[in-house]
Order: structure tokens, then sequence, then C-alpha cells
């Protein structure tokens, strides 16, 4: 659709990516579906078959909104973004996260890298058989979200019909899916993409595999520490070197959690009762935030553990129970102080920086809570200096809802040129006079009621 600009030309705008202020432009959107990806990263649980969901660059920034968007919750207060933050690689720096009806059962999993791994079920004991699965549930929970329909709450439905009377959302799906209409399956699926697009591959850890042949090798941008760590992370216990075998359930280089795992020992819960089904694990990619020198923690399930020294201290010796996995059962591992801090320096690697500041991961809304559409543009008009008559510009928005047609000679300061309903068939359509000097640019732009 763009063409090269020349100084003469007139074209239909695509105007910056991500959110600005409130501002999302539909025209350019953010680049979800085609991030590289280094060639060594081979798991992908994004689910294919009779029902795909691949990530779309419509499909991720709807889901963007959704994730940020308080308005999920029954009393408006709560957003997925509440309790997976992120400063904190979209995990929570609290032990339980704050609900709209008290406190979560479990901890919240940090969500960077979901996506590559070999295991699809989600929630710390695997009820849900995917993420799709998974993303709706905190919405449909009593004290999480609240669209439970129990307990006096609200059902999923509710949800839905108070997303059909936003109008921003109806312009959001029917960019997405090709028609406005909302269900919970698009909800789903629009998170899923989003979350799956979180990912993190600019560590120290990255910029050393990629000069090597395999992970087994000496990175050469590591320090002696470094490299003796991930030794010992790789090494089973016992074997040469006194290694800890953290890589018989945390693989590189994705560092997901095998799927055969059982629980790691730690079986506190926030209800007193044992809690033995806790299966999975986050990715231990960016367990630690370089930049500010701090863990993304609390860890694990009950978030009893604090920081590196907690964790690498707590697998020396794990406790036993019925369900534990069967390469913890083993006498205590054989480290020194010395290589407890090796196997710390290593993990710290496994971190990026992107993450935590990449606008198309952070919040589309301003600091009232609204947002803004700018809609995509169906052509682009290339006209040569000189040109006289009329030119149509045309885009697609949602049937029967306001759009203000906006000029601009600089790309920087937008006037208002009127403002059109969407006809029957949600096409937008203006006419404008071709020979205007200085050449126009030309944007649709959405603004819900009361903005």
């Amino acid at each position: 659709m763009k063409k090269t600009l020349s100084a003469f030309s007139l074209l239909l705008f695509t105007t910056q990516a991500y959110s600005q202020n409130g501002v999302l432009d539909l025209t350019k959107l953010a680049n979800y579906a085609n991030q590289p990806v280094p060639a060594y990263i081979l798991r992908n649980n994004t689910p294919g078959g009779a029902n795909p969901n691949p990530i779309t660059d419509a499909g991720a920034t709807l889901g963007r909104v959704l994730f940020y968007d308080k308005r999920l919750s029954h009393n408006n207060t709560i957003s997925c973004s509440s309790c997976h933050q992120q400063a904190f690689a979209f995990g929570d720096p609290a032990v339980a996260s704050t609900g709209v009806a008290g406190t979560t059962g479990r901890h919240s999993m940090r969500l960077v890298n979901s996506r590559f791994s070999a295991e699809r079920k989600f929630f710390w004991d695997e009820r849900a058989a995917t993420l799709e699965a998974q993303t709706t549930r905190p919405i449909q929970d009593h004290v999480e979200m609240g669209f439970s329909g129990t307990e006096g709450d609200p059902a999923f439905a509710d949800l839905v019909t108070r997303l059909n009377a936003i109008e921003e959302y109806r312009v959001l799906f029917a960019a997405t899916f090709g028609t406005s209409t909302i269900n919970e399956t698009r909800v789903s699926r629009a998170l899923a993409q989003f979350v799956r697009s979180i990912q993190s591959f600019d560590s120290k850890y990255d910029i050393g595999r990629a000069q090597v042949a395999n992970n087994g090798d000496p990175f050469p941008n590591f320090t002696t520490q470094e490299n003796a760590g991930k030794i010992i992370f790789s090494t089973p216990p016992g074997g040469p070197g006194g290694g800890a075998g953290c890589a018989g359930c945390h693989r590189a280089p994705e560092f997901d959690v095998d799927p055969n795992s059982l629980n790691n020992g730690i079986t506190n819960s926030f209800s007193g009762t044992p809690d033995l089904t806790n299966t999975r694990s986050p990715s231990l990619r960016d367990i630690f935030r370089v930049d500010l020198n701090r863990p993304n923690g609390p860890f694990m399930h009950d978030g009893s553990l604090n920081n590196l020294t907690d964790i690498i201290n707590h697998y020396v010796a794990p406790a036993t129970n019925a369900n534990l996995d069967p390469r913890l059962q083993r006498p205590p591992l054989n480290l020194n102080a010395g290589q407890r801090n090796d196997l710390a320096a290593f993990m710290r690697t496994l971190s990026g920086t992107a993450i935590y500041t990449d606008p198309k991961w952070s919040s589309p809304f301003n600091a009232e809570g609204q947002l803004t559409l700018i809609v995509l543009p169906t052509v682009a008009t290339d006209l040569q200096p000189g040109s006289v008559g009329t030119a149509n510009v045309t885009s697609k928005g949602v049937s029967g809802l306001p759009y203000r047609v906006e000029a601009s000679t600089n790309l920087s300061q937008w006037d208002i040129v009127t403002t059109i309903n969407a006809d029957a068939s949600g096409n937008l359509q203006h006419p404008i006079a071709t020979n205007t000097y200085p050449p126009m640019f030309y944007r649709f732009t959405y603004i819900p009621p009361g903005s």
C-alpha cells in the first residue's frame, strides 16, 4: 500500500506505529507477526492444525488493548496488566496479586517468552490446555476480575455486552476479524496473540550464543564466571565439574520447562493446604532485570523465594513429597559458595532489555484511560503535480460510527476537515481537491464519545 512520497504527492497517510498519549494508529501497526527470532530457537506452542491462531499485527494490537483495559473487570479496577507488569517481565512484584474481590490463590507467573515452549498447557497446575483457554479464565474468576457468573458476579456474556457498547472495540474487532462481532472466542484469541508476541532475545546469552556453534561452547562475550555457571547449569548432578542439572528441566536455549516435569519440592499454598499439583514454570529468561540490578521476583507459585540465591539454595536439597519430580529425588548437590555464585551469574545473562520499554507491549491508553484510533486507509492515491479535479479518500470503518477526516501538510499538525459516518457497509469516503498546494496528507480518526 505504501509508496515513496515525492515532494508533490498526495497520499493517504500512514503515521507512526504503536500508541502515544492514547492515540493508537491502525494505519501502521507494530510488528508483532514477523519479529526476528534466533535460528536456534525451535520450540513454539502457537496452535496450528484445524484451529490455528497465528500472531497477526491486528490481532495482537487488539489483544494489547484488551490486556491493558480495566473495563474487563466487573468494577473497572483490574486489568491483565495489573498482575502481569511490563517492568517485571510481565510478572508481579507482589507475592499475591490484588483482584476485584481479594488476592489471588497463587503468585502471578511471568509471561515473557510464553510462546517459546514445548509445554502447551498454562497455569501453574496446567489446568488450561492452551494459552487460548487460559486467557479468559482470570476474567471469569470471582476474585481476579469478577465476570464469573457466580456469587452475584456478572457473567462473561455481560462483559461481551459491555464491550459491544464501547465503540472503539467495534472498530478494533472489525479491523482484526473483518466484522465487529465480539465474543469470548475472539477475545481469547486476540489476548493469546498479544501474550505470545511478548519475546526477549536481546540478552547477553543470545549475543554469545549467536557467535558459537552450540550451547556447550564457551561464549566469547561471557566472563570466566558466567561460562563456569553455564557449565554448572547444563551438567547433570554427579557429573564432571559437579553440575546442578538445571537443564534437565529447563532446556537451553529457550529455557522453558519440560512438559513432563512434576513439582519442584515447594508445596506451600496461601490457604495452608499442601499444594502438590504445581508442575509448570515460566521461562527462566528475564528472571533478573540487569539494568536495575534486581530480580523479577518473588519466585515460585507461592512467591516464597526472593532472589537467585534463594532459588539455587532450594534446589540443592528440595523437600520430598508425593509428586516430586524424579530428577530431584537425589542426594543434595555438592555446590560450594563459589559455584553457586557462578550459577547465579549465568542466570543473569538470560535477561534482555527491550522487553521492559518497547512501546508495542506498553499500555495504549492515556493517563485518563482514553484511546483514540486512526483507521487504515484502504487505498493510496499518488497524484502528479498539476492534477486538477477531485479524488476520494476512502477507508473502512464500522457502520454508523462517526470518523473525523483530518488533513496535514507536515505530518505533525492535523486539522479537522469534516466528520462523516461510515455507511451501512462500514465504508468511509470523502472527496478532496487534487490541485492543492502544498501537498496534503489525509487520515481518518475515530475518537470515542467524551474523549
